[in-house]
């Protein structure tokens, strides 16, 4: 007998539909019904693991664990955790979300969206006021950080605007850019950053890098919160270098009620919805299926990933 511990939040028909499709042998243990107490008991026990506990919840590791399927594409929390078990992320499920919603929040940006919003609630017709301050997305300069899965979907979506679109990755060919000084340099001609690079790459984007925009350039983020220099970004928009941002990810999140980023008029803020989707948690219980089924049968899960790694 094998037991199964979901921590994922999965409503009542999501639940009855995993049992269903469960393989013969599999008892489950579902965190939602359970005291805290008791749900780290059924942790402590469980052969496979759904979802993304606390870490320290490993501490120490369920002795009969044998896959861990995590329930989302990021795991910078479990980067100090070695296992020697198969361990599963979402990989690309979140990425064409994620890209939909920073492409869409970078469009409305440049073309007044957030500003018109804003008179709408105002009750102030004055779409006057923006027509000669609007601007065309196709006629950006872009600079991608990251050429995974969301910064490659990311391209596709600028690409049918026409924005001409460079790509920063250590050693991924579609990548022009390979180097920090060789982003240094293509700074000065960029429009806009789109940062797509996970939380390993922890404070990427700083004041160096800020300063080297061109003056009035747009800064959108929706890789992880961590990757930005948020007082660096916060100084950049002040001073005016930079002319706004259109953030989905913050250092701190819920963001603060007393972060300036609140209160400024030229940020729009997506509040981490971009990987969100009408079914996104029926994908993660297939996914969940799929993996158990495979790793079951001795095959190699889908999305295996490396904790300490990163990827």
């Amino acid at each position: 007998m094998m037991n199964l511990f979901v921590y994922s939040q999965l409503d009542t028909s999501l639940q009855q539909y995993l049992l269903q499709h469960l393989p013969q042998g599999i008892t489950v243990s579902f965190r939602t019904s359970m005291t805290n107490d008791a749900a780290q008991k059924a942790f402590s026990e469980a052969t496979i693991v759904a979802g993304n506990p606390p870490a320290d919840w490993f501490n120490p590791v369920p002795a009969n664990l044998e896959f861990w399927q995590l329930d989302s594409a990021g795991f910078d929390k479990y980067s100090k955790l070695s296992l020697p078990i198969p361990v599963a992320n979402m990989g690309d499920f979140f990425a064409r979300p994620c890209a939909e919603t920073i492409v869409g929040g970078v469009l409305a940006w440049y073309r007044g969206i957030h500003q018109l919003v804003r008179m709408q609630q105002q009750h102030e017709w004055n779409g006057k006021s923006i027509r000669n301050t609007i601007q065309l997305l196709g006629k950006q300069k872009v600079i991608v950080l990251g050429a995974g899965a969301i910064g490659m979907a990311v391209k596709e979506m600028l690409s049918g605007f026409g924005c001409g679109i460079q790509m920063v990755a250590r050693s991924n060919p579609a990548a022009t850019i390979h180097s920090r000084e060789e982003l240094l340099q293509a700074l000065p001609a960029t429009n806009v950053v789109i940062n797509t690079l996970p939380g390993s790459a922890d404070k990427y984007m700083t004041d160096e890098l800020f300063h080297a925009l061109r003056n009035g350039s747009l800064y959108a983020s929706v890789g992880r919160g961590n990757t930005t220099d948020e007082a660096a970004l916060i100084a950049a928009l002040q001073s005016g270098k930079l002319a706004g941002a259109v953030l989905d990810v913050t250092e701190k999140e819920p963001l603060p009620a007393d972060n300036l980023l609140w209160n400024m008029p030229q940020v729009i803020l997506t509040q981490h919805s971009g990987g969100g989707v009408a079914d996104e948690d029926t994908g993660k219980v297939e996914q969940l299926l799929v993996n158990i089924k495979r790793f079951l049968s001795g095959q190699p899960v889908d999305n295996p990933v490396d904790l300490s790694r990163g990827y």
